[in-house]
């Protein structure tokens, strides 16, 4: 009979578990049957050719939760795909020479294999590839089902054009006025755009927050503060126009304004450079014309103009207010978004902070029209009373604004309304390695949909990226077609879909079966919503945020019945590392430095001095990187994963650390010895174990008091406790005297829940101290262990006394102690005697099982 050996080779038994897995095909998903359905899930990947650490500990955290509740009796579905189409592979086919659809399935085929060695649980058989007609042709369908119900449509719109990559942004891809991708400064350009009618779910995306109590509170702010409802006023300002000015329009401006009680602090109207009164300006005014293209600079994103410098243009023309008769000027602002309100707004910069920038840059009146109730410095923003409003004087802000509504609608000049800071989203990308939008526009018909029995509408592969801009425009062949209604020529529309356009549906195609299977209705129904989300914080308003709309408007058009997509959602933390430069200042790898024997860090292939910079997310960019391959080879999956599981909560940042990930490989070291070099005593017969008393009892309760708190703490997220208190409990089992009677039967009792606990964590070393324990089955076949109810009481409690205040003692109590024999313990005691000696004991106070408090005077 072979020994086993005392040193875990974590790289065998992680490629024999993992191909027994395979082969068993343990992870299928069931049929439908007696058991619940469990939908675990993390956003997909961009397969950008390599995993790194925020995969491993993303995907490491759903595979936790898919193996307990597998454990825990549920049918799990837990599948991966890719989320394939996007700007890099066209990048990459530029600087490389490669097809982009080339690129990508090689960078599938090795991500794919690096997820596998991490030991994932997944159903593969389900796996998706965005980019493949397959999938696409099932999105091209729903597009048009949508533009029948009216959902989407196209129209000439201001958008966020990238520079760099040559691409339309939506509002949400536009990070503090650069591309979220290419980080370039964004551009205003008006063009025909395809959109979706976000806006008509506002109200329901809205309400739909209050029911996520899974999701964390601050992703549900964000979306609502992204949605932006408010209540306000509509109105029409009269203008007027020097005689110098050549300008007539005759049906004024219409304003929405949030603050209708602040009328009287009005000294200046701002209207957006593309508003149709600034653009008959400055058909008229070259130097309005100029500044009207200097504001296209900005992109249309709201961060980006709240951090530019407020600059306008003034127009010569006046509003004329519709409460005090008084004119006040009309500039075109840097700072007004045509597709917020109406584009117009009008400044009171006396309580508002852009106002009043404004007012002071360019010289404007500032009336104070909120008294706060003591002396401020403007802009006041707060509460208080109207003042200098005779109408609305003396009256709190509410109750101010609720007037202010019923005078204009009394006047017949505004009206109460309801706004949404949510824009439409605009789906147009102008680029190839997109799904094609499938319309073909025709001179005679319009934009025609393409016939349902033509999908998918493929992307050609002959193309060429030697051209800027869209290389489907440039094809010499693939965009001309003939109309599909009156036969004549016509061409293809060339943008393609937005790539948040596939991630906002493949949750409900793993649901139906994965692969080309598109949406099963009752498939869907079974599995959504989706009971645990995994993934970045960075997608509350992007990805997430569409995936609800998309889910909404599937319903509308009758692909699917489900409320929300995500019942449960988990916002994983970042992980950080180290920086490293080198003396000119050059980021370093990780891998690149060492300490010498002085401490110091210096480049290891020359020993040169290295300067270590504060630990920062971990990126490409500064090369604070690890690379998981690395460590897995290394180390093993297992370690990685228990690092990741137990240095921090998940959804808190973590830091890399060498001496962490040491520290976890030590421990797996530890547990495997602890059951291989007591394989006896951790085989041993559990039968007797009820009689046992006195420190074996003891360990017996903590190892059920363990399995009941591991249980609740994989179950809230609070992985690093569960780590924790796994191994309090092996810590007592290695000072385990295995030669007093009945402690061979406690141990193996505590060993095998031991394994148990670590299967969800460190899958692949619980596999294989299982088979040294003698068992033929699989644990991942295994259901969860339970706590026997009658261990987790304790027979005793520790009690706390006090002496006038001031802890003097604890004492350990039989439970429920009689008050009385309390109190004689209490006040015996050789730690309270010193303080009541000479006194008279006026009172003594017992809180059953907690405290004693003791008044002597």
């Amino acid at each position: 009979m072979s020994l086993q050996p005392t040193r875990y080779n974590a790289r065998e038994a992680e490629a024999k578990w993992q191909a027994t897995w395979e082969e068993q095909q343990v992870f299928a998903t069931p049929a439908p049957n007696e058991k619940p359905d469990y939908f675990v899930l993390e956003m997909f990947p961009y397969p950008s050719g390599n995993i790194h650490m925020g995969h491993v500990r993303n995907y490491t955290l759903g595979d936790v939760t898919a193996r307990f509740r597998r454990a825990r009796g549920y049918n799990v579905l837990y599948p991966m795909g890719w989320d394939a189409f996007g700007l890099p592979a066209e990048n990459a086919a530029i600087q490389r020479g490669v097809h982009p659809g080339a690129w990508t399935q090689q960078n599938i085929a090795t991500m794919r294999e690096q997820l596998k060695s991490i030991g994932l649980s997944y159903d593969w058989s389900r796996e998706v590839t965005t980019c493949e007609p397959s999938y696409y042709q099932h999105e091209q369908r729903f597009f048009l089902k949508m533009l029948k119900a009216g959902i989407a449509y196209r129209k000439q719109a201001v958008v966020n054009w990238d520079p760099v990559d040559n691409t339309v942004l939506a509002n949400e891809q536009v990070i503090d006025g650069r591309g979220w991708r290419s980080g370039a400064p964004v551009e205003r350009r008006t063009l025909s755009q395809w959109f979706l009618k976000i806006t008509d779910y506002a109200e329901d995306l809205l309400q739909g927050l209050e029911g996520l109590t899974g999701w964390p509170e601050k992703v549900r702010l964000m979306q609502e503060k992204w949605i932006g409802k408010s209540s306000g006023a509509m109105l029409t300002l009269a203008l007027t126009a020097p005689k110098a000015i050549a300008f007539s329009h005759p049906e004024g401006i219409e304003i929405y304004t949030t603050r209708p009680d602040t009328l009287y602090g009005m000294s200046f109207v701002a209207i957006a450079p593309d508003h149709p009164v600034a653009k008959a300006v400055a058909e008229t005014t070259p130097e309005a014309a100029a500044f009207v293209k200097e504001c296209s600079a900005l992109g249309t994103s709201e961060e980006a103009i709240e951090k530019a410098e407020k600059r306008g243009y003034d127009t010569g023309l006046k509003a004329t207010n519709p409460l005090t008769g008084d004119t006040v000027p009309v500039y075109i602002a840097n700072f007004v978004l045509m597709d917020y309100g109406t584009g117009a707004v009008f400044g009171c910069p006396a309580h508002d902070e852009r106002d009043h920038e404004f007012a002071t840059k360019y010289g404007l009146p500032i009336t104070q029209v909120v008294d706060a109730g003591e002396p401020v410095t403007l802009p006041y923003t707060g509460e208080g009373v109207l003042t200098n409003s005779p109408l609305f004087n003396g009256l709190p802000v509410a109750e101010a604004k609720e007037k202010a509504i019923a005078e204009l609608e009394k006047r017949g000049i505004g009206t109460r309304k309801i706004n949404y800071r949510l824009r439409d989203w605009g789906i147009s990308r102008q680029r190839y390695w997109g799904a094609p939008i499938p319309i073909i526009h025709c001179d005679a018909c319009g934009a025609v949909p393409v016939p349902e029995d033509q999908l998918p509408v493929t992307l050609p592969e002959d193309v060429t990226f030697d051209k800027p801009g869209n290389p489907l425009a440039h094809h010499p062949s693939w965009k001309h077609v003939n109309c599909p209604t009156c036969g004549q020529k016509a061409e293809r529309e060339t943008d393609t879909f937005d790539t948040f356009f596939e991630s906002s549906w493949y949750f409900a195609s793993y649901a139906s079966g994965g692969g080309a299977q598109g949406i099963d209705a009752a498939a869907a129904q079974r599995w959504l919503p989706v009971d645990q989300y995994i993934g970045g914080i960075e997608h509350a308003v992007l990805h997430l945020l569409y995936a609800r709309f998309f889910t909404r408007a599937l319903k509308t058009c009758g692909v699917l019945d489900v409320a929300e997509p995500f019942a449960g959602l988990m916002t994983q933390g970042m992980i950080g590392h180290a920086t490293f430069k080198d003396a000119n200042g050059e980021w370093l790898y990780p891998a690149d430095v060492m300490q010498d024997n002085s401490g110091q860090w210096v480049l290891e292939s020359t020993g040169a001095p290295v300067t270590m910079g504060r630990s920062e997310k971990m990126s490409k960019s500064k090369k604070n990187t690890i690379d998981p391959r690395g460590i897995i080879d290394a180390y093993g999956a297992d370690t990685a994963r228990l690092f990741m599981l137990s240095d921090s909560p998940p959804e808190r940042d973590l830091e890399w650390t060498d001496a962490g990930v040491d520290g976890a490989w030590r421990y797996l070291g530890r547990l495997y010895r602890l059951v291989v070099d007591q394989k006896a005593a951790a085989s041993a017969d559990t039968d007797g174990l009820d009689g046992v008393t006195g420190p074996l009892l003891a360990l017996r309760k903590q190892t059920h008091k363990t399995i009941d708190a591991v249980t609740r703490d994989i179950e809230q997220f609070h992985f690093n406790k569960g780590v924790a208190r796994i191994r309090e409990l092996t810590n007592a089992l290695e000072k385990l005297d295995l030669n007093s009677p009945g402690a061979p039967a406690v141990f193996a009792e505590a060993v095998q829940a031991v394994v148990h606990l670590i299967a969800p964590l460190m899958p692949h070393l619980a596999e294989e101290l299982w088979a040294v324990l003698g068992h033929a089955d699989l644990m991942a076949n295994r259901p969860w262990p339970k706590a026997d109810a009658a261990l987790l009481v304790d027979d005793t409690v520790t009690i706390a006394v006090q002496v006038n205040g001031k802890l003097r003692a604890t004492l350990e109590l039989a439970k429920n102690l009689p008050e009385e024999e309390a109190k004689t313990i209490a006040l015996s005691h050789p730690s309270v005697q010193p303080h009541i000696d000479g006194k008279t004991v006026k009172k003594t106070i017992v809180v059953p099982n907690r405290i004693i408090n003791v008044v002597a005077a």
